[in-house]
């Protein structure tokens, strides 16, 4: 109780750093991460395809959700003859798509812990450099791993539109005519890769700025200006 006393007797909330860029731009990262996780994290899609019997036709439906673990769902074939046919989707897509979302949860996390210094803590944030050199070195840590995970996670997407496809799954029906009914529906999946290079651009460009208020740009100790003159003894 006397720990969080003390937490909120420092806490002095200044909206000021919203005003410039290094505020500004981490509630971008704050948005923008959510929006990355969210449209991966949760995912549910289904592609179907119909075979054409003479009798009547048969629906089958394919369901793949996240982490995309493809073979963990099978579908059933139900051929003209009465005969059925238990087969799975291809292919585990699962550690990139986690890896992507656990970079915009941990993100989502900094963030808010950012924020909450820059707005309420801001004293403490400014009053010995550790602070704004460590931000900027996690910062900078983040826009690396919003690189890969990007690209791991845009390769995997493209891997789970191939095994999803619904063009190619009717292959399993022969000998029976097959049409393909629907196809997955992948906005959400492509907005997320778009999500993920924007936090990358965020990120990265956010660097600058941090690096303006550390003492590698600014030196500790400013020179006299010109008009004040230099003191002697």
């Amino acid at each position: 109780m006397e720990i969080v006393q003390k937490i909120m007797s420092g806490f002095s909330l200044d909206l000021g750093p919203v005003k410039e860029p290094l505020g500004f731009i981490r509630i971008l990262e704050w948005v923008f991460t959510i929006c990355a996780f969210a449209t991966t994290g949760g995912y549910v899609g289904f592609t179907a395809f119909t075979i054409d019997c003479e009798s009547k036709n048969e629906d089958i439906t394919a369901h793949f959700a996240y982490p995309f673990r493809l073979p963990s769902q099978p579908y059933e074939i139900r051929h003209c003859n009465q005969s059925k046919n238990v087969t799975f989707l291809q292919g585990d897509f699962s550690s990139s798509a986690e890896f992507f979302v656990s970079v915009g949860v941990l993100g989502f996390l900094y963030c808010t812990f950012t924020l909450i210094l820059y707005l309420g803590y801001q004293q403490v944030y400014r009053e010995s450099n550790r602070g704004t050199i460590i931000d900027l070195i996690v910062t900078g840590i983040f826009a690396f791993l919003w690189l890969v995970c990007s690209s791991a996670w845009g390769k995997g997407l493209t891997d789970v539109k191939y095994a999803t496809d619904a063009d190619r799954l009717i292959k399993a029906c022969l000998p029976d005519k097959c049409v393909v009914k629907s196809y997955p529906s992948m906005g959400r999946l492509n907005s997320s890769v778009l999500f993920g290079f924007l936090n990358l651009i965020l990120w990265a460009g956010n660097c600058w700025f941090i690096y303006k208020e550390t003492p590698f740009h600014k030196p500790a100790n400013p020179p006299p200006s010109v008009e004040g003159g230099v003191s002697t003894s």
